[in-house]
């Protein structure tokens, strides 16, 4: 898969993972076009069904009826060679069974600390890299440093890590799917809100592509 191809896809109702995110993967080098980030998991759905990523870090979303695990349950299907990392505010026996049984790299605990999300997210793409050149490149041009890659299950960092706030760079989407919006002079249904390239857009019941957040009014 060559960079061109490769394609990082977030999930996570909280704009500051997202962002932290984001800057994450731009910092090992990877295009900013790359990585598409997702509010919810039907938008994600729809998103990751076309781009075909190479790794979904997904919010657990427990109380969705398209939960985290059924997200990454039917984009593996559809893209075999997925990788998989998930956050929680919740980490039971039974979260983390399920979470190796998808062969997720990690499940992070909310809240967690940038270091933390920084080491997660560093030991997934170091796991990937042998199978994926592209990735293995730019790690080797970033000059990250070698890390131990720790299965699902075992501890992380220290609790004693004070907190820090994670960067809040794009505002969180004030719309939602099933909300009605104003676009043309027509009102709309918005059916998914995807944060992408540094700007939220919608994507409206009846339009083909999509619709910058500020272009449209709630109805």
């Amino acid at each position: 898969m060559s960079t061109d191809n490769l394609k990082f896809l977030v999930v996570d109702a909280l704009a500051g993972v997202q962002s932290f995110s984001r800057q994450l993967l731009l910092s090992h080098g990877f295009a900013a076009d790359s990585i598409i980030c997702c509010s919810d998991p039907e938008s994600a759905l729809a998103q990751g069904l076309d781009c075909a990523p190479a790794l979904l870090v997904t919010d657990w979303f427990g109380k969705s009826a398209l939960t985290g695990v059924a997200l990454a349950e039917r984009l593996k299907s559809a893209v075999p060679g997925l990788h998989l990392g998930f956050l929680s505010f919740e980490c039971t026996a039974e979260h983390e069974a399920q979470a190796k049984a998808l062969g997720a790299h990690f499940l992070l605990k909310k809240p967690f600390t940038a270091e933390q999300l920084r080491a997660e997210m560093g030991r997934a793409l170091e796991a990937m890299a042998p199978e994926l050149p592209a990735v293995k490149a730019r790690l080797h041009s970033a000059g990250t440093p070698a890390t131990s890659v720790r299965p699902v299950g075992t501890t992380g960092s220290s609790p004693l890590r004070p907190r820090v706030v994670l960067p809040v760079a794009p505002p969180a989407p004030i719309v939602k799917p099933g909300d009605q919006v104003v676009f043309g002079g027509n009102r709309h249904t918005v059916m998914h809100v995807v944060h992408r390239h540094g700007e939220t857009v919608l994507q409206l019941k009846g339009q083909a592509s999509f619709v910058p957040l500020d272009k449209v009014k709630m109805a």
